[in-house]
């Protein structure tokens, strides 16, 4: 049997306790802990029903996943480490029972508390009670926790989004955490909806604000308790581990990509000057596992809360315009099947434009496609579908149409201060063989294949559509400029007989 690495050796024999572990990075997390650290006791992992499946049933159809085909090879035994309780971290006591409850108390060393709503746009009572209050439940159960070594909280990058510069500790905010989990307890929604935009102002949604109110939460905790703050940035798919390409959500730049492929995104606001921020899904659970063994190696216990912008390498980042035009690139040569319109979108900055383009080329193709349904007695999904993005695009703007500046001199520090083994098998490294080609190349694979359910064989027939559609793109835009130039030539030669 190899020698384990000391990452590796911190592991063994640890219980860890994931919420969130249904979610991307969850089972990215689990996955990596199973097949790079198989020398832990446990992991214990929350999960509720859904969809009339018990957490057991749930647990077996995750590991059927394409992204635990190297365990079921290889370490097939390692799955039997996994424990499933019925949880829910809205819940006080996160849902867990008594005997339950009792167990993870007792046998757990390390949480990471990953379980929070992701809908930029979702109501505050929502979000406060999930990524506020939920951090609150996780962190008074960890309390009782007799061998807790690490409890390593998962926020965002973009918490802090009303600083120029976001360095790695946890800024001051005039809100307490507490007063608005009270205030979301008792206030009727339709209230607390109408003061919800002047209340977190700067914040452009729910989701960072609550997430910053969660950073608060935790740090509180820190002289009684070993926190951990990580900040990963827009989560991408995976690079390397467990297989390159996976995903398994439309959140972020891979729901650009598909809906941009499948010609139903064609207009975006996006300032092409500046730098996407990204980081794949392996590079920042590498991070996430490497954080309590670091933490716990330190002969003295830092001054504050350790907090790690889980962000890209300066050197590695794209302009927006540079990302879009490679992403074109690609997506020309690797096409999406069945798609509604030839993908040749706009990008802008200019509102107005955007606006302008959203009605034309959004929402007059969403009705149109849904009166030929309602006539042809078709179930009508395009309005709906076109709502969906809207909203997701309204909240992405904020995103795309600033600069972002993080300071992430702590997380650099978890991968210098890894051994050459470590780094091997924990891979962080922010300058990788793989050109950035390479790896968008993979994220697009990864979104036909994961996402859409089209297979490489698929390719061949794309290719002649995606021909097809660009004839008929090109030929509906001559037929148009032609009227209008007609319209207009008619219009001046009236006008000069006058």
């Amino acid at each position: 049997m190899p020698e384990l690495t000391p990452v590796q050796e911190y592991y063994k024999g640890k219980t860890i306790f994931i919420t969130g572990a249904s979610g991307f990075m969850g089972k990215v997390l689990v996955e990596k802990l199973l097949y790079s650290c198989s020398a832990l006791k446990e992991i214990i992992i929350i999960v509720r029903p859904k969809r009339g499946k018990s957490p057991e049933v749930r647990l077996e159809e995750m590991f059927k996943l394409p992204i635990f085909q190297r365990i079921r090879e290889e370490k097939p035994e390692v799955l039997k480490k996994v424990t499933s309780f019925n949880g829910d971290v809205t819940y006080e006591n996160l849902g867990l029972s008594g005997e339950n409850l009792k167990y993870v108390t007792d046998n757990t060393n390390i949480v990471f508390h990953m379980a929070a709503t992701l809908k930029l746009e979702g109501n505050l009572k929502d979000a406060i009670d999930m990524n506020t209050t939920g951090t609150r439940r996780a962190l008074d159960i960890s309390k009782q926790m007799k061998g807790l070594e690490a409890f390593v909280h998962v926020s965002t990058a973009f918490c802090n989004c009303d600083q120029e510069v976001m360095h790695e500790k946890v800024y001051e905010y005039p809100h307490k955490p507490e007063d608005l989990m009270r205030m979301v307890e008792w206030m009727d929604l339709k209230t607390l909806e109408s003061i919800t935009p002047e209340l977190m102002k700067p914040h452009p949604n729910t989701y960072t604000y609550s997430k910053r109110l969660a950073e608060i939460l935790v740090r509180d905790h820190y002289e009684t308790m070993p926190v951990i703050i990580a900040r990963p940035s827009i989560v991408s798919p995976s690079a390397y581990e467990p297989v390159p390409g996976w995903v398994d959500n439309l959140n972020g730049p891979t729901g650009l990509l598909v809906g941009a492929g499948k010609g139903v995104i064609r207009s975006m606001l996006i300032d092409t000057r500046f730098k996407s921020e990204v980081i794949p899904v392996d590079y920042a659970i590498n991070g996430l596992i490497v954080m309590p063994y670091e933490f716990n190696r330190q002969p003295t216990r830092p001054a504050s809360v350790p907090v790690y912008n889980i962000t890209a390498a300066e050197h590695r980042k794209m302009q927006w315009g540079e990302a879009i035009e490679m992403g074109k690139k690609i997506g020309y040569e690797y096409p999406m099947e069945l798609c509604l319109w030839y993908p040749d979108g706009c990008i802008t900055t200019n509102r107005l434009h955007h606006q302008i383009n959203v009605i034309l080329f959004h929402w007059l193709p969403a009705y149109f496609i849904d009166f030929i349904l309602f006539l042809l007695g078709q179930k009508r999904f395009m309005l709906r579908v076109q709502r969906r993005i809207q909203v997701g695009l309204s909240v992405l703007q904020f995103f795309s149409m600033r600069s972002w500046v993080f300071k992430s001199a702590a997380y650099d520090g978890l991968w210098k201060s890894l051994t050459p083994e470590d780094k091997q098998i924990f891979n962080m490294d922010m300058d990788p063989k793989e050109s950035i080609e390479e790896y968008m190349l993979s994220c697009l694979h990864g979104g036909r294949l994961y996402l859409m359910k089209e297979t490489p064989e698929s390719l061949p027939r794309a290719r002649r559509n995606l021909k097809i559609l660009y004839v008929l793109d090109r030929f509906c835009k001559t037929v148009i400029i032609g009227l209008l130039a007609y319209w207009l030539y008619n219009r001046i030669a009236s006008f000069i007989s006058v």
